[in-house]
C-alpha cells in the first residue's frame, strides 16, 4: 500500500505524537520514513536610516539553520531506528514550508504524508494560516493529519 511517508517536523510535541503515528503505521506496512523539517527562510535585513544592517550574514544563518536542523532530524531518525523503521532526512530552507513539504515529498517520492495539526479554528485559523491546510488543499498524495 505506502512504502514511502513523508513527516514533516518542526520538533514540537505534537509533532512528536505525528512522527509515533507515523512510526506505527511504517512498522505495520513495512515501509519507510522519509522525514522532513523547513527552517524559516532568511530574516530580511533591517533598514535604518537608509543602511541596510543584517543582524546575521546568510552564511551563518544556514549553518545555524542546517544545525538546528540537524538536532530535530536526529531525535527523530533514533526513534525510527529503536521502532526498526528505515529512515531518511530531509532539510530545507523555505519561505512557504507548505511550498518545501509537498516539494520533498515528491522529491523523496513518497506515497502518503504524516503530519501535525495544531486545530486553529476560527479568527485565529484564518489570520495564522496553516500550513497543514494548506498542504491537504494542494497535496494529491494522501494526508493523514495528527492532532
Amino acid at each position: 500500500m505506502y512504502t514511502n511517508l513523508l513527516v514533516p517536523t518542526d520538533g514540537s510535541k505534537l509533532s512528536d505524537k505525528a512522527v509515533a503515528q507515523a512510526l506505527d503505521l511504517a512498522q505495520a506496512l513495512k515501509a519507510k520514513i522519509t522525514v522532513f523539517h523547513a527552517s524559516p527562510d532568511y530574516p530580511m535585513p533591517v533598514y535604518a536610516e537608509g543602511v541596510a544592517v543584517e543582524m546575521i550574514s546568510r552564511r551563518e544563518y544556514t549553518k545555524r539553520a542546517k544545525e538546528e536542523a540537524a538536532k530535530v532530524l536526529d531525535r527523530v531518525m533514533a526513534k525510527a531506528k529503536a521502532a526498526g523503521v528505515e529512515c531518511g532526512t530531509v532539510h530545507a530552507i523555505a519561505s512557504a514550508p507548505w511550498e518545501a513539504i509537498l516539494a520533498a515529498a515528491k522529491k523523496a517520492k513518497c506515497d502518503a504524508i504524516v503530519m501535525a495539526s495544531h486545530g486553529r479554528r476560527g479568527l485565529t485559523g484564518l489570520l495564522l494560516g496553516s500550513e497543514t491546510t494548506k498542504v491537504l488543499t494542494h497535496s494529491k498524495l494522501p494526508v493523514l493529519v495528527v492532532r
